[in-house]
């Protein structure tokens, strides 16, 4: 039997991450604008979602932010990033609590007081604040487009011969994982990021391991275990390729390598959940033909389990807690499901983009570390925040402006990482008030439509893959 989750107030439990290579600086200013699209629905009543640590203070019709740093209250123009770290930098030893309790939806950011810093800076920018002085109006205008400027600076390119698919990152955060429609497999080394700045030139990423027609057909989804040593593949040629992975040659280990072949359509997403009591991984996918989501024992590479209940394509999974997982489906709806009952425990309904008619296809999901909030991504271009142990929607946004087809919290899950098929990936804040307006901006750009994002485990940075043939790394730059 499979062990019973964790305590919902303990984050889920991840192999320990390589040390950060650079101390970023401070994140540069979003804008408190309405989101990309200018809509938000927030849902009703006086559930409030509020930070118990200093953050950002939003006052009077100013186009300045201040922020409130270690009790003082300072503006843009002296803070100190030079000389404090960055709050996603901080190791899980460092970070006290992460506890929300979601009846009331008030949050706990467990950021230690030796950190230091604000939790972010928002640059606030208003068209018109009231103010009848059109040169303000231009002022704020200007600075409003520069805040929709990608903020952060390509490090590496990987480019490819047609659309780049799938990536993600190594739990020790040593290497990444690229997979592409010309069916070849690529694992690159994570650079050591220092001084980087704006109008640095991106170079191409060093190549550690590269397969050619890994799969038969293009390579749709990948992803490592939490111990980094099993590495997954699936393709629209109906396969799944299950490998050894040894960190210490960054090599494949052939002779451990299994083709899983249940499924009758393409394999759109999977995951892996750790069986703590046996030690061992099973791997959760799920995609198009009977849309059955699989489970499968990776020590025998027998699938065991075929969980139905989607009618549509499963488009996206995401497991935590050690027998938790979630999928999201064309069939608009989103399932939860424990492996420990063999069966969905809770099923949610899209909402509707305009307040009627049905929800939207959810192409993206992922849960927060503490296991208590999901945020769904869907084809309709909206974002939902969804409380799961309350069973409630937090409210529906808008980032972008064409199909979502990535989301991910951040290591802290002090922000939100989207990318759309619009070419853009945008960060949410998500620190204050879950049930107002979301702070979002665009923090970079592809050539055309981008398919995935995941952060790095530790670092302040994100790979993006797109149909414009390339995988991006992307980092902060130094101011």
């Amino acid at each position: 039997p499979l062990p019973a989750p964790p305590p919902s107030s303990a984050a889920a439990t991840t192999t320990a991450a390589a040390p950060p290579r650079t101390k970023p600086a401070m994140a540069t200013p979003v804008s408190t604008s309405q989101t990309p699209a200018g809509q938000s629905t927030a849902s009703k009543g006086s559930v409030k979602f509020t930070m118990s640590t200093p953050r950002t203070q939003r006052t009077g019709p100013a186009h300045v932010t201040t922020v409130t740093v270690d009790g003082v209250a300072r503006n843009l123009s002296d803070d100190p990033r030079s000389s404090d770290s960055y709050p996603e930098q901080q190791s899980d030893s460092s970070v006290h609590s992460d506890s929300r309790s979601v009846g009331s939806l008030s949050r706990s950011s467990g950021q230690p007081s030796s950190a230091g810093s604000a939790r972010v800076l928002i640059n606030t920018y208003s068209a018109n604040h009231g103010s009848p002085n059109q040169q303000q109006q231009q002022q704020a205008a200007h600075a409003a487009d520069e805040s929709r400027k990608p903020k952060f600076v390509q490090v590496t390119n990987l480019e490819d011969a047609q659309v780049v698919r799938a990536c993600d990152f190594h739990p020790s955060g040593q290497f990444y994982a690229v997979g592409s429609n010309s069916k070849t497999l690529r694992i690159c080394g994570y650079p050591t990021i220092t001084d980087l700045r704006e109008g640095d030139v991106a170079h191409q990423p060093t190549v550690l391991f590269k397969r050619l027609k890994h799969h038969k057909g293009s390579i749709y989804c990948l992803a490592w275990n939490q111990t980094g040593d099993l590495l997954a593949t699936g393709s629209n040629d109906k396969t799944i390729k299950l490998m050894r992975f040894k960190s210490e040659t960054c090599a494949l280990d052939t002779g451990g390598e299994a083709e899983l072949t249940m499924h009758d359509g393409t394999i759109r997403d999977l995951c892996f959940v750790e069986d703590l009591s046996n030690r061992s991984s099973l791997l959760i996918s799920g995609g198009a033909g009977d849309c059955k989501i699989y489970v499968t024992d990776c020590e025998t590479a027998t699938p065991f389990q075929a969980l139905s209940g989607h009618s549509g394509h499963v488009l996206s999974l995401y497991t935590w807690g050690g027998a938790m997982f979630v999928s999201g489906s064309q069939d608009r709806t989103i399932r939860f499901w424990d492996l420990r009952t063999r069966g969905c425990v809770n099923l949610v309904t899209a909402p509707p983009a305009s307040g009627s008619g049905p929800g939207s296809p959810v192409a993206a999901v992922a849960v927060d570390p503490s296991g208590r909030m999901l945020v769904s991504g869907h084809e309709d271009a909206t974002c939902m925040l969804y409380d799961i142990r309350g069973g409630r929607s937090i409210q529906t946004f808008r980032p972008h402006s064409s199909d979502l087809r990535s989301v991910r919290f951040s290591p802290r899950a002090y922000y939100l990482l989207t990318a759309s098929y619009d070419r853009k990936c945008v960060l949410t804040d998500l620190q204050g008030d879950l049930t107002q307006p979301l702070p979002s901006v665009v923090v970079a750009e592809h050539s055309d439509k981008v398919i995935q994002a995941r952060w790095h485990p530790s670092d302040f940075s994100f790979v993006s893959t797109s149909a414009d043939k390339t995988a991006i790394l992307w980092a902060l730059p130094v101011n």
